[in-house]
């Protein structure tokens, strides 16, 4: 089984999963981050992405990724059609280096914010950072500037966060302070390293 020792991270948009993730690597553990896997990927596909979607979505060669996201978020059709090019592709790259830390670390974590949407990753454990769909409509508008509409456009391109809070094998509520969230990663570490033993 590839995925025995990795778990996996998820959650909503602007839910606060990359402070997690970042929380995560500051305390040591090996993680892999399926958006920027995504990212060098979109890089490389640059002839694809022009050809499904036109010559006006290269800047200085690359794919601009906001002009992406507002074309693909307002057309299901089109945001199938990008999934079904980038995501094969992103499973065989976080596969390769899930092999790699499975060698190195007896536990690891793998970023995926459509883990459930997607059900391509065979992977027991997962952990969804939960907030409440007004926080994360507030959030992301303030992060990427975006308009209520454009906002919620994006949330409800993924499953609701209610639907993968009850999924999850944990759950770590930000709905309050950093310092909430981190006592909260630790306790779930906490029983993780406990159970290594038991996966190894």
């Amino acid at each position: 089984m590839p995925f025995r020792r990795a778990v996996a991270l998820t959650g909503g948009i602007a839910t606060g999963k990359s402070s997690v993730a970042a929380y995560l690597h500051a305390r040591g553990f090996a993680l892999i981050d399926a958006d920027s896997v995504a990212h060098t990927i979109l890089d490389r596909e640059v002839s694809q992405i022009a050809t499904l979607f036109g010559e006006a979505l290269l800047r200085e060669g690359r794919v601009d990724r906001k002009a992406l996201g507002a074309i693909v978020f307002g057309d299901l059709v089109k945001r199938k059609a990008l999934e079904s090019l980038l995501h094969p592709l992103i499973y065989e790259e976080i596969l390769q280096q899930s092999r790699l830390l499975a060698s190195q670390h007896p536990l690891y974590f793998i970023d995926i914010p459509l883990f459930f949407e997607g059900g391509r990753y065979a992977i027991d454990r997962s952990i969804v950072v939960y907030a409440t769909s007004q926080q994360q409509l507030t959030r992301l508008m303030q992060r990427d500037s975006l308009t209520q509409a454009q906002a919620r456009q994006r949330i409800e391109a993924q499953m609701d966060i209610e639907q993968k809070r009850q999924r999850a094998t944990w759950v770590i509520d930000n709905t309050g302070t950093r310092q909430a969230l981190q006592a909260k990663c630790d306790k779930i570490l906490q029983q993780l390293q406990t159970s290594v033993g038991a996966i190894a």
